[in-house]
């Protein structure tokens, strides 16, 4: 099954909050996005089943090699994105809405072409 949009959305909390706290439990990405405990939870036992997480007996959370991997592209996508957003002049909290957006749906062909292009200035 292929990585969908809300999966890498989890994927990308899960490693946005590894790197601002020593642990991540369910909890701290209900909070996180507003969400149900319970919603939280059917995602993260998704996640698990396809390998992209760990949780372990005291219920941490971690990314396996494959969700890492997941994760780190797309939050590549989302800095790079929002970046040039806001270098063009769009506002901070737009910048970063869209590119929440975008970066879900962007080929890599055209990704790649908005770092190289990037990149080169």
């Amino acid at each position: 099954m292929g990585v969908t949009e809300s999966k890498e959305n989890y994927l990308e909390i899960i490693y946005i909050l590894k790197t601002q706290q020593k642990e991540v439990h369910a909890i701290d990405i209900a909070n996180y996005l507003g969400f149900a405990r319970a919603s939280v939870s059917i995602a993260l036992k998704a996640l698990k089943d396809e390998k992209y997480i760990f949780i372990d007996d005291k219920s941490h959370i971690t990314l396996t090699s494959k969700g890492k991997t997941v994760a780190l592209k797309v939050y590549e996508k989302h800095k790079i994105l929002s970046a040039w957003f806001m270098a063009m002049g769009v506002d901070e909290k737009t910048a970063l809405k869209d590119a929440c957006k975008i970066e879900h749906i962007i080929s890599n062909k055209s990704f790649k072409a908005i770092k190289n292009y990037l990149n080169s200035k």
